[in-house]
């Protein structure tokens, strides 16, 4: 325009919404509650409505939040019909990551988390949450011997559960259920360490452990999976095997795990030496390896401690 006067434009349109982060979309059905119930939940459509209602009945005033991580069924809607209050994930970002956005949206002072498939019995609930009166910062439900899918994962949980005992010095009876009962506050201070994956209940035992949180374990009986969830895939499972052993030990003390490797490749080399000397006087090329190779690996280990140790600086702890 020519008139020299300002003109005046409409307000802009309110920017798109980012597609990466969960988007709640129900109302809070209770301003200040004392307890969260976080359900993450993936295609959980026909067993919710069920379930939710038997968390209702238990705990009328429990905030109940399912948060729907790219669910393709009516996840979101039938959690919504039930009174929940709904985070949903634009796409699946991952069971991790769903417990994170629950953890974040909660308004409790305890949150418990349970799975949305109908493992976890939310009867069971209470006797989660007994043990948090009496100084326990967290309580978590250990599955009995019979709740396995299968012989190879019960033999995997034995196998986690025998070495993540070793590496804190105290038992842990179920290193991966995620069916537990946490005070909000210590919880949240971990969640930049928690993975998006399914291995978020490792990291967090382990976490609460290296900084001195007592932890409580109560067992209890989870029914069979659906017979579409009990499938196994050795490539995958074993890939994942490795990687929760490999977790356990960074996430507590790395020179617990690299140590005892070095010290293994020294004695091979040296080994490999005496029978060199003692039959042809040699010192071969595979015994000088074996000790370099022993040497870095406890370098790697100090290295890692040292790395791990600043991790939990962030915690204040």
């Amino acid at each position: 325009m020519a008139s020299g006067h300002p003109v005046l434009l409409p307000p802009p349109a309110s920017l798109p919404y980012d597609a990466a982060m969960p988007q709640e979309d129900s109302p809070m059905p209770h301003p200040d509650p004392s307890l969260s119930i976080i359900l993450p939940a993936k295609d959980e459509g026909s067993i919710l409505p069920a379930l939710l209602l038997r968390i209702r009945a238990l705990y009328p005033e429990a905030e109940l939040i399912v948060v729907d991580d790219g669910s393709t069924d009516q996840t979101a809607q039938v959690a919504r019909e039930a009174g929940a209050r709904v985070v949903s994930h634009p796409y699946s970002l991952g069971n991790g990551a769903a417990v994170k956005s629950g953890a974040r949206a909660a308004r409790g002072e305890i949150l418990v988390f349970l799975d949305a498939d109908g493992q976890h019995p939310p009867e069971e609930i209470s006797r989660l949450l007994e043990p948090l009166s009496d100084g326990y910062t967290m309580t978590i439900g250990a599955r009995d011997s019979g709740s396995q899918s299968s012989l190879l994962r019960a033999l995997a949980n034995a196998f986690y559960n025998r070495l993540s005992s070793w590496m804190v010095g105290h038992r842990i009876r179920d290193l991966t259920s995620g069916f537990r009962a946490v005070r909000a506050d210590p919880f949240r201070r971990f969640l930049y360490l928690l993975p998006n994956g399914f291995s978020y209940p490792t990291t967090i035992t382990m976490a609460f452990f290296r900084v001195g949180y007592p932890v409580c374990y109560i067992p209890f009986h989870a029914p069979a999976r659906r017979a579409n969830q009990s499938h196994l895939h050795p490539m995958k499972d074993g890939v994942k095997f490795l990687l929760i052993i490999f977790r356990i030990g960074i996430l507590y003390s790395p020179l617990k795990i690299f140590l005892p490797i070095s010290l293994s490749l020294f004695l091979l080399g040296l080994l490999r030496y005496g029978y060199t000397y003692f039959t042809a006087d040699l010192l071969t090329n595979m015994s000088v390896l074996l000790w370099i190779t022993s040497v870095l690996t406890f370098l790697i280990g100090l290295v890692s401690e040292q790395i791990t140790s600043l991790l939990y600086r962030e915690t204040g702890s």
